[in-house]
């Protein structure tokens, strides 16, 4: 009510969890939670016409056996997508939570919980994805080293999200002509060495090189990387938003 008296945009992150302050059905739980928010977006007009408002609907999800949170469900991907499409659906500006891992550390866990979150929320057409950086152990803890891994992470999902150009350039039948003749292969083709950075993003986190060449630079795992770098960026980054 304060926000919206001053004219504040409000984003009232709206989170009943599963089976404790919201039905245990998914279906149950995304109409609640889109019938709260919409009484927030009612509260806000009331107050202030017009006064913008997110759609911010964030259903959790609680692992019924413990009564606790559970952020990297696959029931959470879902019900943060479907919010987002509800969302869609009024065509309101939306927010939504992913990126919650469960996981306490940046293991296989902590990857794949995160890379489902965070890409159906981004795919489902978010305009904000909130607890993405560095998030870990259900929101209870974040890292440095998780921030640069998921930053880069993220990379990888926006490069998802922006999709596959269609036009008759891209489809390339001309190039697929040329190099079918001579040489036999794209590599050294002009066309491939334009799209190099442009169609491509390039990790500098996620290790690519043959387990050879990474056994013998030491063997370092994704979290070794990530705290490296981001002891790095500690030392030596100073940036200053305000000036004198």
């Amino acid at each position: 009510m304060d926000a919206t008296q001053l004219g504040l945009v409000s984003d009232i992150a709206v989170a009943p969890q599963s089976g404790a302050t919201a039905p245990a059905t998914l279906a149950g739980i995304l109409a609640q939670v889109v019938a709260e928010t919409l009484s927030c977006l009612a509260s806000v007009n009331l107050i202030r016409p017009g006064c913008p408002v997110t759609f911010a609907t964030w259903p959790f999800v609680t692992d019924l056996r413990t009564g606790s949170f559970t952020g990297g469900s696959g029931e959470q991907a879902l019900l943060a997508a479907a919010a987002i499409q509800m969302g869609n659906f009024y065509d309101l500006p939306n927010s939504a939570g992913a990126g919650m891992t469960d996981s306490k550390i940046p293991d296989a866990q902590y990857g794949y919980e995160k890379g489902l979150t965070i890409a159906l929320a981004a795919l489902s057409g978010a305009n904000r994805v909130c607890e993405v950086g560095g998030m870990m152990g259900s929101l209870m803890g974040c890292s440095f080293e998780s921030m640069v891994i998921d930053n880069e992470a993220v990379g990888m999902i926006q490069r998802a999200v922006r999709g596959i150009e269609i036009s008759d350039d891209t489809l390339s039948v001309e190039t697929i002509h040329q190099c079918a003749v001579d040489p036999g292969h794209f590599l050294g083709n002009e066309q491939t060495l334009s799209m190099m950075e442009s169609e491509y993003v390039y990790p500098n986190m996620m290790d690519r090189s043959p387990a050879d060449q990474w056994e013998a630079e030491g063997a370092h795992d994704l979290f070794e990387r990530g705290r490296k770098a981001s002891r790095e960026i500690l030392a030596a980054h100073y940036p200053n938003y305000f000036s004198p």
